[in-house]
């Protein structure tokens, strides 16, 4: 099969969706594999590179994507919204799509994709099941992100993290509050536990305490009525605004103890939750942080301007935008792997495609087929009967 890696063109993104590495395996199994030019350049990888692994490097995106049976992406085709959706127009009936579609809330072009009759199947959708997880991109991403979290913290924060003795006296190390304990929300504990901090964390799924303390993290625990907290795929589930406005209350009093705040609690195709009032901010420190990093989601902090850094009450907020593509060499070294595991968990021993509806990876991922919307997580955001695979029109 011929499979297109074409450059990204969604602003600012830098990363790629298969690395160097990768193409020889690809290649052995008797794909062609074709590279857009510079399409890995901003992450690292040089189309030298590619190359030396067997790849073909194209020059016109146009035809790349037109010839080719498989699309490697990192961001969905509507990236390009300057241009009216100019890659959706170039893709063809029966061609596999594989990359981070947004399908929860981008409903109009999951329906195009369907309309061209795409077979595309949507990283942000596979199972968190173990034997899904060296699929599990999002997981990969929003790891690097809770990382990248606590770095920009650290930077911003006239403190240092830990704890210092000198011959001119000690320094206290610094009060680090992790909000959701998800992927990132674990590496974000993690991250700055290793940096020294003291860090506690809270999610409102208490199942996940465990997870929070072996990071070397407290558990927060607040005085709350019982909820469904999680979905069947290990996801936080959305609450009343009643349940919100009693953990704000409850989550104040961390908040203001301490110098750093990581706030990560996002749920999947909604609106991040509002956790951190105006009025919680005007109570830390002067100079304390806010990373939120679902500002992409609207952010978990009511003051967040996404994509902005912004000082408040003294307090610096900080609404960074696509952090694994600050963190673009491992970041696509991570998709990649994702990517192509995926691509073989679709593929018979030939290297042809062989869907299998019925598995539970497959048919969670995949969003059109054959004219027809298939998720129903998606035909639920499109308004349509989730009983059933339906045609998009």
């Amino acid at each position: 099969m011929v499979i297109a890696v074409p450059k990204e063109s969604y602003p600012g993104e830098s990363r790629v969706a298969l690395v160097p590495s990768f193409v020889e395996p690809l290649v052995k199994t008797g794909h062609r594999v074709m590279i857009e030019k510079d399409a890995g350049a901003a992450s690292g990888y040089p189309d030298e590179q590619y190359i030396e692994r067997g790849a073909g490097v194209v020059v016109d995106r146009r035809e790349l994507i037109r010839t080719a049976e498989v699309v490697f992406l990192v961001r969905g085709p509507d990236a390009r919204r300057d241009e009216g959706g100019f890659d959706i127009s170039l893709l063809q009936e029966r061609q596999l799509l594989i990359g981070f579609l947004n399908p929860l809330t981008a409903v109009e072009t999951v329906k195009r994709l369907a309309d061209r009759g795409v077979t595309a199947l949507a990283l942000e959708l596979i199972p968190r099941i173990s034997r899904a997880q060296s699929m599990d991109a999002l997981s990969s991403m929003t790891s690097l992100a809770g990382y990248k979290a606590v770095v920009l913290a650290a930077s911003e924060l006239p403190k240092i993290f830990p704890l210092l003795m000198t011959a001119a006296g000690s320094l206290a190390p610094a009060k680090v509050f992790v909000i959701g304990a998800g992927v990132s929300g674990l590496q974000a504990c993690a991250t700055a536990k290793r940096m020294g901090a003291l860090v506690k964390a809270y999610d409102v799924r208490p199942a996940v305490r465990e997870q929070v303390e072996s990071v070397g993290a407290a558990f927060v625990e607040f005085d709350l009525p019982d909820r469904q907290a999680q979905d069947g795929n290990g996801y936080a589930t959305a609450q009343d605004e009643a349940f919100y406005t009693k953990q704000r209350e409850e989550m104040a009093r961390v908040v203001a103890e301490s110098d750093v705040v990581i706030a990560t609690a996002g749920i999947p195709g909604r609106p991040a939750p509002v956790l951190i009032t105006e009025e919680m901010v005007r109570a830390m420190k002067p100079r304390s942080v806010i990373v939120d990093v679902v500002a992409e989601m609207g952010g978990n902090c009511t003051l967040t301007q996404p994509g902005k850094t912004v000082e408040a009450h003294g307090v610096t907020i900080m609404g960074p935008l696509n952090l694994p593509s600050t963190l673009a060499y491992h970041a696509s070294q991570l998709l990649a792997r994702n990517i192509t595991t995926l691509f073989d968990h679709l593929t018979d021993g030939d290297g042809r495609l062989s869907l299998n509806l019925t598995e539970q990876i497959t048919a969670e991922a995949l969003v059109c087929h054959q004219g027809k919307l298939i998720s129903p997580r998606v035909r639920a955001a499109a308004g349509l009967d989730s009983s059933g695979p339906q045609h998009a029109n």
